[in-house]
């Protein structure tokens, strides 16, 4: 370990023993939560745990005019759509939003019900489900690529972006994935009751998929006509290194669970040390979201904007649901319909090689490694992503052959061209 991510983890396993009192904290043990916050936020990007962050000797003026710029006026995560509430089956109150179709292929809709005097079939529907401590905008470039196109859903989980607070966490409950898929069946109820199904789900966004169709196969059989699972895992994120040496993972595994239950009990003192570390933390959420070197430094911020959001008692109480998924059994319920997996191949928080374990179980699905992306491959990479996502979207007849789908937010520095992977 070098010197940075040494301090990490002896801040981490610090905290373990962090002052219980108002008086002790204001003596000076917020600053020590608050390191111990920045290790978690590789937790915050998208994974189970991890403590090595790139050096911040270089960049940290451009990043800090990035985020400066970008919260200002950036772009990212501003598109919104028609809203709606769904409510979980413990009264969470769960915000999607419904992007429609141009007026154009409903309009030809209404001729056929006119000329063969049959009722016209139900819009295909996309429906969107973020990662971990992310919300529905982590996926704006492919919203705007998709707008217009075919009808879409985009929802935040229980406890993220707009959606409630978890009421049975409040209450004490851990979550669980099987809460998240049934939560994913309230929005399709309320936002999406008929028709043909995509599903797209990132990280955990993808194990929301696999649990719902472990619970509801039926409607998987019934109306799903395609998915896709973007940087996902069927289990074992417990074996996951993240990059680091053994030693270092070794520690963190250690003192993680301790950490994150004295962080969750702290939250006003943890989110003052976070807000203090913020390059800190910037450089850890650059290094396990991303794995190129040239990502627009205002995509880096609004991945930040995004992970900073979600309260750190949200994220304490969400990990252990990640050290307990497997999903592995339910994979072959997706098998029948065209299945999409995709990863970043330097995907440090679920690996690409737990993407190929996926495929495996489901040997008519695409895979499609992405080179030079991290986690948040959506966003380094969104031109890649989006157009596999409309490939799909074809082989679902959820739109038809000819449709053209605008190819919005490439984010790469204009003198390194992507190519389709």
């Amino acid at each position: 370990m070098d010197e940075v991510e040494a301090r990490i983890a002896a801040a981490a396993a610090e905290a373990l023993a962090a002052p219980k009192t108002a008086a002790e904290a204001a003596a000076g043990g917020w600053r020590r939560a608050g390191l111990a916050g920045a290790a978690i936020g590789v937790v915050a990007a998208g994974a189970a745990a991890g403590v090595a962050v790139e050096r911040l000797t270089v960049g940290r003026g451009m990043r800090r005019r990035a985020r400066l710029a970008l919260d200002a006026s950036g772009p990212y995560g501003t598109l919104r759509g028609t809203p709606g509430t769904a409510v979980a089956e413990d009264g969470t109150a769960l915000h999607y939003e419904v992007d429609e179709p141009d007026a154009a292929p409903q309009a030809a809709t209404a001729r056929r019900r006119r000329l063969f005097g049959r009722k016209a079939p139900a819009l295909a529907t996309v429906v969107f489900s973020h990662g971990y401590c992310l919300t529905q905008d982590s996926w704006h470039f492919q919203r705007a690529a998709l707008a217009g196109v075919v009808r879409t859903v985009h929802w935040d989980q229980r406890s993220h972006g707009r959606s409630g607070r978890g009421r049975a966490q409040a209450e004490g409950v851990p979550v669980t994935m099987e809460q998240l898929g049934r939560d994913l069946k309230a929005v399709i109820d309320a936002a999406a009751p008929e028709g043909p199904l995509v599903l797209v789900g990132h990280s955990m966004g993808g194990m929301t998929v696999m649990a719902l169709a472990e619970q509801f196969p039926e409607l998987v059989r019934e109306r799903v006509a395609g998915v896709a699972l973007v940087g996902s895992s069927g289990g074992k994120l417990s074996e996951v290194d993240f990059g680091l040496p053994v030693l270092g993972v070794n520690a963190v595994r250690r003192v993680l669970p301790g950490v994150l239950k004295v962080l969750g009990s702290q939250v006003d003192l943890v989110e003052r040390g976070r807000r203090a570390t913020a390059d800190l933390f910037a450089g850890v959420v650059k290094r396990y979201s991303f794995g190129s070197r040239d990502v627009d430094p205002g995509v880096v911020r609004f991945a930040e904007r995004l992970i900073e959001s979600t309260p750190i008692d949200v994220v304490a109480e969400f990990y252990p649901a990640f050290t307990e998924h497997d999903k592995a059994e339910a994979l072959p319920l997706l098998a029948g319909v065209p299945v999409l997996v995709l990863a970043g191949d330097r995907d440090l928080i679920t690996p690409s090689a737990h993407s190929e374990v996926i495929a495996a179980a489901l040997p008519d699905a695409e895979l499609v490694l992405v080179p030079d992306a991290g986690h948040l491959v959506m966003l380094e990479h969104p031109e890649a992503v989006t157009d596999r996502l409309a490939d799909l979207l074809v082989r679902a007849g959820a739109v038809p052959g000819a449709t053209t789908v605008g190819g919005h937010g490439n984010t790469a520095h204009p003198d390194r061209p992507r190519e389709r992977p």
